[in-house]
């Protein structure tokens, strides 16, 4: 019997010291399987949304033609870059191209043009929109005009016992390949206030300047009209994010060669036309040997040695200028080449 009691004990402090070494399953599995790498951010270009059929609305509220299709872009942009799902092409960089490019105000809501121009931009996709609905329930009439710092005249004749400000936005993303739609998002917004204007409720607002409002300051976002454009944005934004999963990163392979050398800046003879773009690296090989198929005379191999790592700097649509990253003595007719997302 005491033999049997030993064994027993024996085989529970065996069972033990093996649970205590044995990582529960769950564990296993998370060992067994460490997290995948995720990908690069999706790329997007915003374009100023369009705001010609509320235009006389919006000049009845601030009293001088605002661009408010800009002012929701940046607000836009900002939304967007504080959540981080998609990587933001820098407003700077879009407005060097789109001079360029002759890009009118009445392309901002043309799938076919900013398509091309999201292409030399190099970005997975661009987003476009529209202003739909801006001002008051009663749609702006009977307004008086007023200029300046609306925070401290107010606008003649627009203030009621209430005011309602109501403002909705459609956007839409659009692939630069296809100009097909992969997604659409739309906000809607509301705000109202006793005893003041749409304008009015800001505090230390004080107006506008240069045809232009700052959409994202907090004074502006405490008026009736800021706060409707506020909320609308940050519906239609989220409704953007939620689509990025509709968006594929583009792989874009590129092959060129040197065109010249020039102390030391590289120019190649391919640019953002292929979807190169200022940051891409490439590799440079020389080519030593060319291998001929002696049946036909047509080449069929090059051999090539690695020259270095070049980095581009400044491009347009045909040519790049770049500077290198490693390796040295650089050629014309050196190829470059790259693989890009």
């Amino acid at each position: 019997m005491k033999k049997f009691f030993f064994a027993a004990v024996g085989v529970l402090c065996f069972v033990a010291a093996l649970a205590e070494v044995q990582p529960p399953a769950a564990a296993q599995d998370a060992q067994a399987a460490p997290a995948q790498p995720q990908g690069r951010k999706k790329r997007v270009a915003i374009f100023d949304f369009d705001y010609a059929t509320v235009r006389n609305y919006s000049v009845a509220v601030f009293g001088s033609d605002i661009d408010i299709g800009k002012g929701v872009t940046d607000l836009l942009v900002r939304f967007l870059v504080e959540n981080g799902t998609y990587s933001v092409i820098e407003r700077k960089a879009m407005d060097k191209i789109l001079a360029e490019q002759n890009f009118s105000n009445s392309d901002r809501a043309n799938p076919n043009s900013a398509a091309k121009l999201g292409r030399i931009l190099g970005v997975d996709a661009i987003i476009v929109g529209s202003v739909t609905q801006f001002g008051n329930e009663t749609q702006n009439q009977n307004i008086g005009g007023a200029g300046g710092g609306l925070g401290r005249f107010g606008l003649g004749g627009y203030s009621h016992k209430k005011s309602k400000a109501i403002v909705t936005l459609d956007a839409r993303i659009v692939d630069i390949d296809t100009a097909e739609i992969l997604g659409v998002a739309s906000g809607h917004g509301e705000s109202s206030r006793e005893s003041t204007s749409l304008t009015g409720g800001g505090g230390g607002w004080s107006g506008f300047g240069g045809g232009h409002v700052d959409f994202g300051a907090s004074d502006f976002r405490n008026t009736i009209i800021g706060e409707a454009i506020n909320n609308a944005t940050k519906q239609m934004s989220d409704g953007l994010i939620a689509d990025a999963p509709k968006l594929q990163a583009r792989v874009i392979k590129v092959e060129g060669i040197i065109a010249a050398v020039d102390g030391g800046q590289i120019v190649l003879n391919v640019g953002s036309k292929t979807g190169l773009k200022v940051g891409d690296q490439l590799t440079v090989e020389r080519v030593t040997k060319e291998i001929k198929d002696p049946t036909t005379g047509q080449v069929i191999r090059r051999l090539a040695t690695q020259v270095g790592i070049i980095k581009v700097t400044d491009i347009d649509e045909i040519s790049a200028v770049c500077v290198a990253v490693s390796g040295s003595g650089f050629q014309a007719k050196d190829v470059v080449k790259t693989i890009t997302q």
